[in-house]
């Protein structure tokens, strides 16, 4: 199996997988969204809050939040189902508190956590608004978890795969050059120069065959590359996605190991 990173941004990271297959591309794939830990609010105990917004709306804000942490910090966290507390300790979570004082806008800044690493990944996400003397106090308690267990804690925004698409043109081809207004992608090119239909950005090809449908005498044909995909990742920031995809492939490796001790008789 080969991996070309096509595309690497602080967000977000496109690669190419070749000679591979689908149900190990799949398999990434569910695992970065589902179990790939990440740290998000999980409770929150209302002090004061003198605000329009019902606590429980408030709260459901506040666990939506995405918080950055550095590998250091989130490693040394335990998963609550792990730490041999009764209900939370400094093993396995990190408070966060909130006072502010109207009027004005309550922000994501505004947290204040007792782990200087472990914040909201952005300052100016809109909480809730506070009228003349309203005032809200309230302590939040982060932990890890994973997506299976709830949506606040997938680290990605987007993870999806496509097939590596094959574009071929016959040579019998009259250079009608419909095949090429007809592509939404910009994928196709006709180039006056050379009298030809040239393929220009291909793995910008979504596949939907706008292009096959207007040729009259089928002289392009649109298929995939088996075993070869277009990977995308995005996170909402909280991990980067090279991380993402590097936690997902330890636990994919973890269940192999599992599957394997299994099979040998193992326990």
């Amino acid at each position: 199996m080969e991996i070309d990173v096509k595309k690497k941004q602080e967000n977000e990271l496109v690669f190419v997988i070749r000679d591979s297959d689908l149900s190990f591309a799949n398999a990434i794939r569910r695992i970065c969204m589902m179990e790939v830990p990440k740290i998000a609010i999980e409770d929150v105990h209302m002090i004061k809050n003198e605000s329009a917004m019902f606590d429980e709306v408030l709260a459901h804000r506040l666990g939506l939040i995405p918080l950055f942490s550095d590998s250091e910090s989130a490693e040394a966290l335990l998963i609550p189902s792990e730490c041999d507390c009764e209900d939370q300790c400094p093993k396995c979570s990190v408070s966060l508190v909130l006072r502010k004082k109207g009027p004005g806008v309550v922000y994501s800044r505004d947290l204040s956590s007792e782990d200087s690493k472990i914040k909201p990944v952005y300052d100016t996400i809109p909480l809730l608004k506070l009228m003349e003397d309203q005032e809200v106090e309230l302590e939040a308690t982060a932990r890890l978890g994973v997506g299976m267990d709830h949506a606040k804690w997938e680290p990605t925004t987007a993870c999806a795969y496509k097939y590596y698409p094959h574009i071929t043109i016959d040579e019998n081809c009259d250079q009608c050059q419909k095949c090429a207004d007809a592509c939404p992608r910009g994928v196709l090119e006709f180039h006056e120069k050379d009298n030809q239909i040239k393929v220009v950005d291909l793995e910008n090809c979504s596949m939907c065959k706008s292009c096959v449908r207007v040729c009259d005498h089928k002289y392009i044909t649109i298929g995939h590359k088996d075993g070869d995909f277009i990977f995308t990742i995005e996170t909402d920031g909280s991990i980067p996605p090279e991380e993402v995809l590097i936690k997902a492939c330890d636990v994919l490796s973890n269940k192999a190991d599992k599957i394997i001790t299994f099979c040998e008789g193992g326990s």
